[in-house]
């Protein structure tokens, strides 16, 4: 499918218009994502690691999973971002997601560039909606901190109400960041005592409501500073030494956060000949091991990269169940790989 143009999908009136598929955005073109199981996503048949790489971006495990649900999601405002706050080249990748439990409502103030309404994020019992989730770099983070007015309009916090999955693959994005209400401006417009959920009416009408600042109703935990990639998903695939009594699990154990169980992802499991499998995706069939639930993954992680050494790749990597997890992934050649002999895993 040809890359789409930013003119298919304007920015005004807000929130503008958003394809109907996940894409990756770059040079005002979106590029549509298609899910595979063996590598995540594509795009023309690229896995999409591979795809941001020729564009010179980091991968997907150096990015945030950040809810979009207002203009952001919009491919003209994206290049709006690149070119009035600097937010750079880099491709933005963007997840078509359906959320349930929370929904976007009008917000209490209007934006001071163009006079219009902005949506605001809401709790709300029993709605489902269709928004996006940004796979974000640290540089795009830091320009919507300033298109939002991080801390005075907006706060970047982690999202514990409701739910959010991918509506390709089902795949259930946990605590995503978002900006969330902060200051009064910015709070949800309560008319007649709730909010206004801005899929029920079009911004020339919301721009005539009357009412006052109210509550979100969102669990959401402020973030301070910058998010770290390490710190999502909270979870660990592993199918080799490190498993629960295997001779490395000591290294895992201190960080466990809850009763490992039995999981498989995409791929297949290799004997290295050296002591120590190595898991590949695209190989195709399903690799066994266990998903194990970790606190701090922020500083459990740069020990097992220490540990797993530079023929490994850490990845975040999906289960056959839909739980997103981290795993090391066969990063050496290939040459030598050979079948796993019978009993393994242990």
């Amino acid at each position: 499918m040809p890359p789409l143009p930013d003119s298919d999908f304007p920015a005004d009136p807000y929130p503008g218009v958003v394809p109907d598929t996940s894409f990756a955005h770059v040079d005002r073109e979106s590029h549509p994502l298609h899910p595979d199981p063996r590598h995540g996503w594509t795009v023309d048949g690229t896995p999409v690691d591979a795809w941001l790489a020729d564009h010179g971006a980091v991968p997907c495990a150096q990015r945030v999973p950040l809810l979009a649900y207002g203009s952001n999601r919009c491919p003209s405002k994206i290049t709006w971002l690149r070119e009035a706050l600097g937010m750079g080249d880099d491709p933005v990748v963007a997840l078509r997601v359906r959320t349930r439990g929370v929904a976007a409502a009008w917000a209490n103030g209007l934006r001071r560039r163009d006079g219009q309404r902005p949506a605001v994020l809401a709790a709300a019992p029993g709605v489902t909606e269709e928004h996006v989730v940004w796979l974000a770099t640290a540089e795009q983070i830091a320009a919507l901190d300033r298109c939002e007015g991080r801390d005075e309009r907006f706060r970047l916090a982690r999202l514990r109400t409701g739910e959010v999955r991918t509506v390709d693959g089902d795949v259930r994005i946990t605590q995503p960041w978002c900006y969330v209400a902060h200051g009064a401006i910015r709070r949800p417009l309560h008319v007649d005592g709730a909010p206004v959920h801005c899929a029920a009416l079009p911004q020339d009408a919301a721009l005539t409501l009357v009412g006052e600042p109210g509550d979100d109703g969102l669990r959401a935990a402020t973030v301070a500073g910058a998010p770290h990639p390490d710190e999502w998903p909270a979870a660990l695939f592993v199918y080799g030494l490190l498993q629960p009594g295997g001779p490395s699990w000591s290294l895992v154990a201190p960080y466990c956060a809850g009763e490992p169980r039995r999981a498989g992802v995409h791929g297949a499991v290799y004997d290295t000949g050296s002591g120590y499998p190595a898991l590949r995706r695209g190989a195709g069939g399903r690799a066994p091991g266990w998903l194990v639930p970790v606190r701090d993954p922020a500083a459990l992680l740069p020990v097992l990269d220490e540990y797993e050494g530079s023929e490994y790749r850490r990845e975040r990597v999906v289960t056959t169940g839909g739980t997103v997890c981290w795993a090391y992934v066969w990063a050496a050649p290939s040459d030598g790989l050979r079948p796993l002999p019978a009993g393994w895993p242990a």
